[in-house]
């Protein structure tokens, strides 16, 4: 059941545009990106509502012709105009459940193997591929921003951008350690392995966010970098390591060519993850997280990938499987994230 009050936010929409027009606006600058922020995010959930509206408006009108004139072609017209209807109906249900404070932005997404080399690596690799077709299908752009290869196979580790509106919302409920199950293209014996990866999002921070780093607290390396096939692999230190001392949260950027950009990004990715933990730490200050362990707790997996001796992708929060593992390989992932954000909503989460 979509809860979509529009009269309240057309009427929010106004109060905003109307603070816009004020000479004072852009004087503040955290205020006015704010503001931006949220006009944006209301008129995306408006135009969708009155999309919905006008379907309805013209399914029905062309019911009313079809009770006329009784044509075949009319009648097959109006059921795949009902189908479409109905995906537009349940895309905009779960907009109604993106109300966390980041949702809207962007997302930061890192893979991790767990235990077990090249096995594990690969499977980052297969899980990379699987969230860039996810991204490439709906719509959002995938930005690589760090990357180191596996030793034979696979990756070590990756971290990238998916950039689009709501891009954070709709991946947050990837979080967490993802088990594949599978015979092993890398055991001559054929045998059956467990594998584990785990996945980080985090929402990129606007640049209205303040939040105060010490200088003294930061480790900043540079070092040349590397990527799959040699395509980032340059002859300058172009690249960009920092680590946050007191809490060890490190974070890394090679994706441009300069080394300002990929210190810019690097921080921004910090600032993410600072953001992050203070905010599921309850600390007032990031000065408060010094001491706090960032070790990856594996056996908590979220979901599970089975391709023998059945093929099975159940998330183990809210229950929701499928049989076809090799679509959801592909990119295939709505189910998961409508269900997640549902079950989300049901518990009292944003």
């Amino acid at each position: 059941m979509i809860h979509f009050d529009i009269s309240k936010l057309e009427n929010e929409l106004s109060e905003l545009e109307k603070q816009t027009t004020n000479s004072s606006f852009w004087d503040d600058v955290n205020n006015s990106s704010k503001v931006l922020k949220r006009i944006t995010e209301i008129k995306n959930k408006v135009n969708d509502f009155k999309s919905v509206e006008n379907e309805i408006k013209n399914l029905m009108d062309l019911e009313e012709l079809l009770r006329e004139e009784n044509d075949l072609e009319l009648e097959k017209e109006l059921s795949k105009n009902v189908a479409i209807l109905e995906d537009k109906v349940n895309k905009l249900e779960i907009t109604t459940l993106l109300s966390g404070k980041y949702d809207i932005n962007n997302a930061i997404i890192t893979l991790h193997p767990g235990a077990g080399g090249t096995e594990a690596q690969d499977w980052v690799q297969m899980l990379y591929r699987m969230y860039c077709r996810w991204a490439n299908d709906n719509g959002y752009k995938v930005e690589e921003l760090d990357y180191l290869p596996g030793d034979e196979a696979g990756i070590k580790s990756v971290t990238f951008l998916v950039s689009g509106v709501y891009a954070y919302g709709y991946l947050k409920g990837e979080q967490g350690v993802h088990r594949l199950i599978r015979i092993s293209p890398f055991d001559a014996g054929g045998r059956r392995h467990t594998s584990f990866a785990s996945v980080e999002v985090l929402p990129e921070i606007s640049d209205d966010i303040q939040i105060d780093i010490n200088p003294d607290d930061l480790r900043i390396d540079t070092y040349r970098a590397s990527g799959a096939g040699g395509q980032h692999v340059n002859k300058t230190s172009s690249a960009v390591r920092i680590t946050h001392i007191p809490t060890n949260i490190v974070v890394a950027c090679q994706t441009e060519r300069s080394q300002i950009q990929n210190r810019e990004t690097a921080m921004k990715m910090l600032k993410s993850k600072l953001l992050h933990l203070k905010e599921q730490e309850h600390k007032e200050t990031i000065d408060e997280l010094k001491g706090v362990q960032m070790d990856i707790a594996w056996g908590s997996q979220i979901r599970s990938y089975i391709f023998c001796p059945y093929t099975l992708v159940k998330d183990h929060r809210t229950n929701y499987e499928v049989g076809n593992v090799e679509a959801v390989m592909d990119g295939d992932l709505n189910g998961f994230i409508d269900s997640y954000l549902k079950y989300n909503k049901n518990n009292g989460n944003n």
